[in-house]
């Protein structure tokens, strides 16, 4: 009885937990309210053994013990990614209306997996979607769902592409192969390894895009097993789009799945500045767009579009007897397009936004960051002691600081990361280490990025 009894104490509503309910929504509203929160950085695993003492007893801490160590000590060794002069890698710039939707979603205890325990969850998302898919010219018929990211996204286009494969040729190949640039982002490697798959480096120009004369000199037995074809739109490192139309042509004329990484720069289609770069994306069969980089979302939110679901179906639906009921409804089923069964609605704090704000909204906060980033090229370009080392396409800039040695880079982040102005990351371009900005926040300024380059111009 007095095991029953501590067990139900968990989840009941009571004095305790109305009280921290509320200190946790004051937690909340002053995040929210923090347009520059403190940037922090991380602490090293004794540092945090010693602030917090044991996380996990057999008594429990209380709301109070666990409450302070997370306010004052595991939050506090985090680096805060929507901060204006976060610029490394990709960052991420949600609006509170997504943080708000993000906030509602746990507690909301929704089950996102199957039409029928979340049809309206479900039919938001589908909405997202859509404006998705119609901004890359996608047919109406297209669809898909939220995954954790592009990795698991890509993944599970990849292994739907292997699977038709199967249908269409019966036996497998002597080897599996997946064919991508050297650009392409490593989660396409990743990929091929779980999918026992080799990879076909296509090759590129000096522009780093796929080099249409290489593609042309490709034969059959150049193909032998390769089921699929990547391109990336808008690259990690540099922000390179490749020549999407000439891979599509290629795709179709060898039979291939055509998949496009849209991560980072998929976000661009929303900005009439720059569709023209992603001529060709119309023809793919899969893509994958993360919401949590360039279009506002919180973590962890990838949106991974279909040409043809049913292929997906077939490819990734679960056979189990507990799940025959379910299937037997012949429903929408996000489940049932991706590697994964149990899922959070993860795409509900983007619908959210979008709903709130607007699809203008989005389209003007993408084209901010793109007219930054020219700003940005053209101070650089005027300064003598730096040199832009790839002229920007998207939303990324890797330049060089004239005199300086892998180490000055290193030293330079982390010095901007410990005085709390700016959290950058250095990058590898070829065989030289340079300095990369990476743009997608509309909070950040011109006057932010100066506080960055004018910490390049100091010798020290």
């Amino acid at each position: 009885m007095t095991e029953r009894t501590n067990a139900a104490r968990m989840h009941l509503f009571d004095e305790s937990a109305r009280h921290y309910a509320a200190r946790f929504q004051d937690y909340l509203l002053h995040r929210l309210e923090q347009t520059h929160p403190p940037l922090r950085g991380p602490k090293t695993a004794h540092e945090l053994d010693d602030a917090t003492g044991p996380l996990i007893t057999d008594e429990g801490l209380g709301y109070e013990a666990a409450y302070t160590a997370f306010t004052e000590v595991i939050a506090t060794a985090t680096i805060a990614m929507d901060h204006p002069r976060m610029l490394a890698y990709v960052p991420a710039a949600p609006t509170v209306a997504s943080e708000l939707m993000d906030s509602v979603i746990a507690a909301s205890s929704i089950y996102a997996g199957s039409w029928m325990e979340a049809s309206g969850v479900v039919h938001a998302e589908n909405a997202a979607l859509e404006w998705l898919s119609n901004l890359a010219g996608l047919p109406a018929s297209a669809g898909g769902t939220f995954v954790a990211g592009a990795t698991i996204g890509t993944l599970s286009a990849l292994a739907a592409a292997r699977d038709r494969y199967l249908n269409r040729h019966g036996d497998r190949p002597r080897r599996w192969r997946i064919a991508a640039t050297r650009e392409a982002h490593s989660s396409v490697a990743e990929a091929a390894r779980v999918l026992d798959a080799e990879l076909l480096t296509l090759p590129v120009n000096e522009d780093l895009r796929v080099s249409v004369d290489g593609l042309a000199q490709l034969g059959a037995e150049d193909l032998d097993g390769v089921f699929a074809v990547v391109g990336t739109a808008g690259t990690t490192n540099l922000g390179i789009v490749d020549d999407l139309a000439a891979l599509a042509e290629f795709a179709e004329r060898h039979q291939l799945w055509f998949h496009v990484d849209g991560a980072y720069g998929g976000a661009a289609l929303a900005a009439p500045s720059v569709r023209a770069n992603f001529a060709g994306i119309e023809r793919c069969d899969s893509l994958v767009v993360d919401p949590h980089k360039w279009l506002f979302g919180p973590f962890d939110c990838c949106a991974l579009l279909y040409r043809d679901p049913t292929q997906a179906v077939r490819a990734h639906q679960h056979d189990a007897g507990y799940l025959e009921s379910l299937n037997n409804r012949r429903e929408f089923n996000p489940a049932d397009l991706a590697i994964h069964l149990t899922r959070r609605a993860r795409g509900l704090p983007f619908w959210f936004s979008l709903a709130v704000h607007g699809t203008r909204a989005y389209a003007d906060a993408v084209e901010a960051a793109l007219s930054l980033t020219r700003e940005v090229t053209q101070v650089i370009d005027d300064d003598p002691l730096l040199e832009v080392a790839h002229r920007p396409e998207l939303s990324v800039i890797v330049f060089r600081r004239i005199g300086w040695e892998a180490q000055d880079y290193l030293a330079w982040e982390k010095r901007l990361l410990q005085e709390g102005v700016a959290f950058v990351a250095s990058t590898r371009y070829g065989q030289e280490t340079l300095a990369r900005l990476c743009f997608v926040n509309p909070l950040t300024s011109m006057g932010d990025v100066r506080l960055i380059l004018d910490d390049l111009r100091v010798d020290r």
